[in-house]
């Protein structure tokens, strides 16, 4: 099924006809007026009218995280705060999140793209779809619910936590399809069969979309010989506008919206563009964003490219599942979560030392994570009330900044390993 057939399964000349007119006036308003973009593209000799095919994009200079911070919050906005409809928010590795605005018609290109997604996959009129992503500043909750009414979908707006009361609804309210990440769904099957219910043989679901946390095929096919249902990914992230883009029945790569978005795949190292299927780095420009344009933004995904039409008929480019990071980045129960973020919120913390170790874990279904710091000497105390405050203290600082708990060992000073040359201040236990 199709929601859009003339763009998604248009000629691939005529759409990078298409790609090109978008991007070359998307060039020449930023130029005329946006003070960043000006600003960058000045820097970089690049003048609108260099701009003279869909390769020159690549004359264009980059855009990079980082930028969003040192503008925090609209410093870079194309429109005026009065014709901004919505913000969301990410959080940021030094205390300030990053903040992206929608117009209205942002928010109408970005159901448009989910409305796509969701056919794409069978989902429709007849439906009901429980959101079982956070709603809030975080995009899951909100970005998949517009596109599930757009497709004429009931939704099912249960966020996240609550897991009994959600296993109830599901089966009250027969839902068919769930969004939410692949690890609470099967914290969610391990607390259904505590409850004595087989969510394959008690309820009605059949289709699940599962993303915002890495997971492998393997984990898709646990999901789906115990649950009896399909498992499809979607992707997307906060600064683009949040969950976007899914598999489709051919669950062979993500669908790109290439009339909303262009799609570089570059060497980490040298910046060259690789050919389609060699695995780099996953660069975006925007094509229709108004409020919070992005030209050739470093997204540090790892993914291939490929432009073969996909058999299940859409000519749009595919990219793979995303296999790692440039960065050092950490995605713990679908919260982006940084070691330089965790690191500028402990050494705010005057008790603490320059010793801390981040440990990731799986405990069933679901990531933990615990952070190991050193206490300064005269820090560290025999009396158990003020260690205990001490630990509680630094667990709330650290929720404030990164969204999500953590727990917090005290260490003594010198108790944490010590390595030659880099730090290794992190350690993944999580097995996909």
């Amino acid at each position: 099924m199709y929601w859009n057939a003339d763009v998604e399964c248009m000629p691939v000349e005529k759409m990078k006809e298409l790609q090109y007119r978008s991007l070359k006036n998307l060039i020449n308003n930023l130029y005329n007026s946006n003070k960043f973009y000006h600003d960058r593209m000045k820097s970089a000799g690049v003048l609108p009218d260099d701009i003279k095919s869909l390769a020159d994009v690549r004359k264009l200079p980059f855009m990079y995280k980082q930028d969003l911070r040192d503008n925090y919050p609209t410093k870079m906005f194309s429109v005026p705060n009065t014709e901004i409809v919505r913000f969301h928010a990410s959080s940021g590795t030094s205390g300030k999140p990053t903040v992206v605005g929608y117009t209205e018609n942002d928010l109408a290109y970005w159901t448009e793209a989910l409305a796509r997604s969701l056919t794409s996959i069978g989902i429709g009129k007849g439906d009901a779809v429980q959101i079982s992503y956070g709603y809030g500043l975080f995009t899951g909750g909100l970005g998949l619910h517009y596109g599930v009414e757009k497709v004429g979908a009931a939704v099912v707006p249960t966020g996240t936590g609550n897991t009994e009361r959600q296993i109830e609804l599901m089966q009250d309210l027969r839902v068919t399809a769930i969004a939410c990440t692949p690890s609470y769904l099967i914290h969610m099957n391990d607390v259904a069969s505590k409850m004595g219910i087989d969510i394959s043989r008690d309820t009605c679901l059949k289709k699940a979309v599962l993303g915002a946390e890495p997971w492998t095929e393997s984990m898709r096919a646990k999901i789906e010989s115990t649950m009896k249902i399909k498992a499809y990914d979607i992707y997307g992230t906060s600064e683009l506008a949040g969950p976007m883009f899914t598999e489709c029945e051919e669950r062979n790569g993500f669908h790109i919206g290439s009339d909303m978005m262009y799609v570089e795949i570059l060497d980490p190292e040298t910046g060259e563009l690789l050919e389609n299927g060699q695995k780099g780095e996953l660069v975006v420009t925007m094509l229709k964003k108004e409020a919070f344009p992005m030209i050739r933004f470093k997204i540090k995904d790892i993914t291939s490219l490929t432009e073969e039409t996909c058999a299940c008929g859409r000519t749009s480019p595919r990219i793979s599942r995303i296999t790692g990071r440039s960065d050092d980045m950490l995605i713990v129960r679908g919260i982006n979560v940084f070691p330089s973020q965790i690191e500028y919120t402990l050494m705010k913390i005057p008790e603490i030392g320059n010793q801390y170790m981040i440990e990731v874990t799986r405990v069933g279904a679901l990531d933990h994570m615990k952070i190991m710091v050193e206490l300064k000497p005269e820090m560290f105390r025999d009396k158990v009330a003020d260690m205990m405050h001490l630990k509680t203290r630094i667990e709330v600082e650290l929720k404030k900044h990164l969204e999500i708990a953590a727990l917090v060992e005290l260490k003594a000073p010198g108790e944490l390993p010590r390595f030659e040359g880099k730090a290794k201040r992190v350690i993944d236990k999580r097995v996909m």
